[in-house]
């Protein structure tokens, strides 16, 4: 999680520690939130994934989430349907 918050940060530019511990829970609901609608991923081999999780928790810490899902809908379905894909290629 340090890493992801580290990134997440730096994306943000978010240069003090004073919100690490609220930037840490809005990560990791965003990451259970996106898991459950998409599917499981490893964070490091599926970019888009990621990409989705500081999305959404960027829309969580500007307290704008309402507008995260209409404005990524097609985005979380794409990157579902791609994870099912791979599943089934790889015989799951």
């Amino acid at each position: 999680m340090d890493e992801l918050l580290k990134e997440f940060k730096a994306r943000m530019k978010i240069y003090h520690s004073s919100e690490d511990d609220n930037l840490k829970m809005i990560l990791a609901a965003s990451k259970e939130e996106i898991q459950s609608l998409v599917g499981m991923f490893d964070l490091t081999e599926y970019p888009r994934g990621k990409e989705l999780i500081f999305e959404r928790g960027r829309y969580a810490y500007n307290d704008q989430l309402e507008y995260f899902y209409p404005n990524f809908q097609e985005s979380i379905l794409n990157i579902s349907i791609d994870l099912m894909s791979a599943g089934e290629d790889n015989g799951n």
